[in-house]
């Protein structure tokens, strides 16, 4: 997701170092970008006994907040950027409606080559869409940098490692007790005897980058904070969730939450709340009304989406007395995806700067 092209309403805030650092919205309301990662890390640090024991006692709470109520709602934070916005759907018109259309003939002929096909295809777009996220917020508090061929490599390597190491050990390994789907989505690559290699490399380029950072301080007084907690925050959240934790919930929390919040976030900050408010329908309500708004349409269509699932397809944790034919799988499940699909993909558009005309 190139967030770094993003065009929004920003504005900065000077903290006590020689630098504007580059906040969306505020030092206190980026909060919500920048602090979700550390808080869950934190949290699977200290209680990471309590947590298997609150899974199997409340696995359908955990299902309902986490799957339902985070996962499932920041999806529909797009449309409050596309569909929603009335410059968007001006400007982006054919494309918003031939994105679904795609994507919906893309699925059926992908759960036609069978279903274990399709749900790794839509594993590795979901990984896809995650990692670019982190670098697009990158890109996006370091929109205020001097643009340097060096700068921009160590940060694109750093915020890649960041994520593909982890993914990398997943499916070296072949012992993680969670999956992003389904059983067996991804295939397994390598073997046991590259990890050694690919840790070395790992730690060599966060310790490049902590050079980096020091270098910049000690020649210009350059400390980009919100950037560099991105990158701290994207390192911990992947390692702790995926390489040093080896548990369904932790790496549930970790992944959900820390991609999860600071999306509808950074929506909410950019289109609807701020100088964005007088362009959006939700931004003429008064503050406290187009957050209660905004946050009740994306639990409400969470809500719906995930109830159809379960009743048309899982059936785990709802009644599974009307689960689907499986003849009929092969248009309901690309259906019930498009939303999700449909974000994955959308997100590649809708955050790029306008052309100049």
């Amino acid at each position: 997701m190139p967030l770094h092209q993003v065009q929004p309403a920003l504005h900065a805030a000077t903290n006590t170092a020689a630098v504007t650092q580059p906040w969306v919205a505020s030092a206190r309301k980026d909060l919500w970008l920048l602090l979700p990662p550390f808080v869950v890390v934190a949290i699977a640090l200290l209680f990471n006994s309590q947590l298997a024991a609150l899974e199997m006692r409340y696995a359908w709470w955990t299902w309902l907040i986490l799957i339902v109520m985070i996962d499932v709602a920041h999806v529909y934070a797009s449309i409050f950027r596309s569909y929603l916005l009335p410059q968007a759907w001006a400007r982006q018109r054919r494309l918003l409606l031939a994105i679904p259309l795609l994507c919906l003939l893309a699925s059926v002929l992908l759960y036609q080559a069978g279903s274990a096909v399709f749900w790794s295809v839509l594993a590795y777009v979901a990984v896809f869409h995650f990692i670019r996220q982190q670098w697009g917020l990158l890109r996006l508090y370091a929109r205020f940098e001097t643009k340097t061929r060096l700068g921009t490599a160590i940060d694109a390597v750093a915020i890649y490692s960041a994520t593909l190491y982890p993914m990398l050990y997943w499916m070296i390994s072949a012992d993680r007790q969670f999956v992003w789907f389904v059983d067996n989505e991804f295939v397994r690559v390598f073997s046991l005897a590259v990890l050694p290699v690919l840790t070395v490399a790992y730690l060599a380029i966060m310790a490049v980058y902590l050079a980096w950072v020091m270098w910049q301080w000690l020649t210009g007084r350059i400390f980009n904070l919100p950037k560099n907690l991105i990158v701290l925050g994207t390192y911990v959240s992947w390692y702790v969730g995926i390489v040093y934790f080896n548990h369904p919930l932790i790496f549930t929390l970790l992944n959900v939450v820390s991609h999860g919040v600071p999306y509808m976030a950074l929506v909410y900050f950019t289109d609807i709340s701020g100088k964005a408010r007088e362009f959006t329908l939700l931004g003429k309500l008064c503050s406290w009304q187009g957050l209660v708004v905004y946050v009740a349409v994306l639990l409400g269509l969470a809500v719906l989406e995930e109830t159809l699932w379960e009743l048309a397809v899982w059936g785990e944790h709802l009644s599974d007395e009307f689960l689907l034919d499986t003849h009929w799988l092969w248009l309901a499940v690309p259906l019930l995806a498009l939303p999700q699909l449909t974000h994955y993909v959308l997100d590649g558009f809708i955050w790029r700067r306008p052309k100049k005309s």
